[in-house]
């Protein structure tokens, strides 16, 4: 697999020294970029950060920073439809998907590039939100991480109860009507950070982190997302039925559940991982979406839980390569 160097705005990105961008194209055909970080001297293994709907790699750099100064190296991806990879439809402005599981192909591209870099392993993977998904998907099908992490993932979509019935009848008749490309109702094709104060966001309750977001967007419109299509939230929708319905993958797990979460389900997650023999579920008091995205005296002691459970990982890992030598 051929790649080539991406833009990558280190302005706004606040992430460690090194870090660059590359451009590659997944099997599709879609053209995706992905950045990478590596630490000084010998690297723990690699942690990739799979990101929410409408992020981008750049939002990812300071949590790079933190892994990198605990000698891992990090990559994060602009999936198909977001950031600057290729957006899917003529109002870019739309997030949209065909399938859910394209988003495979972006990762199976992901790690072909891992590979082609010789990124340290063993691989970690986190993944956020709408990534959450995604990630658990890929360690579901077999790829190749040593353990993973996930920060509200979405295994469910926070819908509330005057809201879901009419979020569902849009996602499954939308598209039958003619109106898949479209978004539903009462959403909006502005960033979300940008038409929001932080006063009454769901994002995070550090203001220097929330604004940080929205000066990333002013100063590179160009990576800004609205609202998804009713395709997408169909698609997003039966995605995490199907999720739902599998068995716990074994791969230890630590999964962060911020108290406050308005964006995906709540239930979903404490669910899910009540039957995930070697996952372990921590709920932040007073937390929102973005844990990694908290004030710092709450997301320092994330980072160093993250940490410690990949090393952990990692020291079982090579226990078990020494026994069955």
């Amino acid at each position: 697999m051929e790649f080539s160097p991406a833009p990558f705005f280190e302005d706004v990105a606040g992430g460690p020294a090194g870090g660059s961008a590359h451009w590659l194209t997944t099997q599709d055909g879609k053209r995706i970029r992905i950045a990478h970080w590596l630490p000084e001297g010998d690297a723990h293994g690699t942690v990739m950060l799979f990101p929410g709907r409408t992020e981008y790699i750049e939002k990812y750099g300071n949590a790079a920073k933190e892994f990198v100064s605990r000698s891992f190296a990090s990559l994060s991806v602009d999936w198909r439809g977001q950031g600057l990879a290729d957006r899917l439809l003529p109002d870019v402005r739309i997030g949209h998907v065909e399938r859910f599981t394209d988003y495979q192909h972006d990762v199976r591209a992901t790690l072909d590039l891992a590979r082609q870099l010789n990124l340290p392993k063993p691989w970690y993977v986190i993944g956020h939100s709408m990534g959450g998904a995604i990630g658990m998907r890929a360690v579901l099908e077999g790829a190749d991480f040593a353990a993973s992490a996930f920060t509200g993932p979405m295994w469910g979509i926070y819908f509330s109860p005057i809201m879901k019935p009419l979020s569902q009848l849009t996602a499954y008749w939308g598209p039958r009507l003619g109106l898949g490309e479209k978004t539903p109702p009462t959403t909006s094709l502005d960033s979300y950070v940008l038409s929001q104060p932080f006063e009454g966001n769901v994002l995070t309750r550090d203001r220097d982190m929330y604004q940080m977001m929205r000066d990333q967007l002013v100063a590179h419109p160009e990576l800004a997302l609205g609202a998804p299509s009713t395709i997408w939230l169909r698609e997003a929708l039966d995605e995490c039925t199907w999720l739902m319905e599998q068995t716990a993958p074994d791969n230890p797990t630590l999964t962060f559940l911020g108290s406050h979460e308005q964006i995906v389900d709540r239930k979903a997650i404490r669910a899910r991982m009540a039957n995930w023999p070697s996952g372990t579920l921590v709920e932040i008091p007073d937390g929102e979406h973005e844990v990694l995205m908290e004030a710092p005296e709450v997301r320092g002691p994330v980072f160093d839980q993250l940490a410690a459970h990949f090393l952990t990982a990692q020291i079982l890992s090579e226990k078990e390569t020494v026994m069955s030598s």
